[in-house]
């Protein structure tokens, strides 16, 4: 009863605002979501293997997000291209204390969420695509939750740092290891799991529960997918069973 990531869902403040910047940045092509008429989907054209979803916030962001990608760079004059492309389309450069010897370029989307644009040269995301890594705020025991949960392998396992990789390919997921910052509230990104073919979602539920999962209440209401939380305490969903 493995599940399948689905979707890295933003709340957004203006969701269909956000979904076209993007869209227009990787190439993707947008769609609607059934589940949520005021949502909006990209489709990945490459191996990216899970949709980005956007969905209504019910809060400003006001904190750096737990999660961030990692772009890749072929050359210095493609990671300066990318800049500039995201920045034509309505990105900004943002100072997270990143200093002036940074290799890696620091941008914000239109709503202010963190990316970085990685220098060539990286061997770290040397084989990924350009969503190289999707870089993440977190331990080294939700590293090996996740590694579990999604049976992806783990790629990286040093210094209480970690990462995994779908055996597919597509990007990286790591976790930096301590210190982790707090958070004062609900994440802005989270993952979107779904059970695979024919499966039932309640199984898919108790074995992550298992794995030290938890069942969280952020006020969803009564929803067709059950709210959980990992180790470090991310919220994410399990939708339903697909048909």
């Amino acid at each position: 009863m493995t599940p399948e990531l689905d979707a890295l869902t933003f709340d957004a403040d203006d969701p269909a605002a956000l979904a076209t910047f993007w869209a227009a940045f990787l190439g993707w092509d947008t769609t609607g979501d059934p589940d949520d008429p005021e949502a909006v989907v990209l489709l990945p054209d490459d191996d990216t293997g899970f949709r980005l979803r956007f969905q209504p916030a019910d809060q400003p962001k006001s904190i750096p997000n737990q999660m961030h990608f990692d772009l890749t760079s072929t050359s210095l004059e493609d990671q300066k291209r990318t800049v500039a492309r995201a920045l034509a389309l309505g990105a900004r450069r943002l100072d997270i204390g990143q200093g002036p010897d940074a290799e890696h370029v620091v941008l914000g989307d239109p709503e202010g969420n963190e990316f970085d644009v990685i220098e060539p040269g990286n061997g770290f995301l040397a084989d990924c695509g350009f969503i190289g890594a999707l870089a993440s705020d977190g331990t080294q025991e939700v590293g090996y939750f996740w590694s579990r949960a999604l049976d992806w392998p783990l790629v990286w396992d040093q210094d209480q740092e970690t990462a995994i990789r779908s055996p597919r390919g597509g990007p990286k997921i790591t976790w930096g290891g301590p210190p982790i910052d707090p958070r004062p509230g609900k994440n802005r990104l989270h993952f979107d799991l779904v059970p695979p073919p024919g499966a039932d979602q309640q199984a898919v539920v108790a074995r992550l529960l298992s794995l030290g999962a938890t069942r969280v209440d952020i006020g969803q209401g009564d929803v067709g997918w059950v709210v959980m939380a990992d180790p470090d305490g991310n919220e994410f969903c399990v939708k339903p069973s697909r048909v």
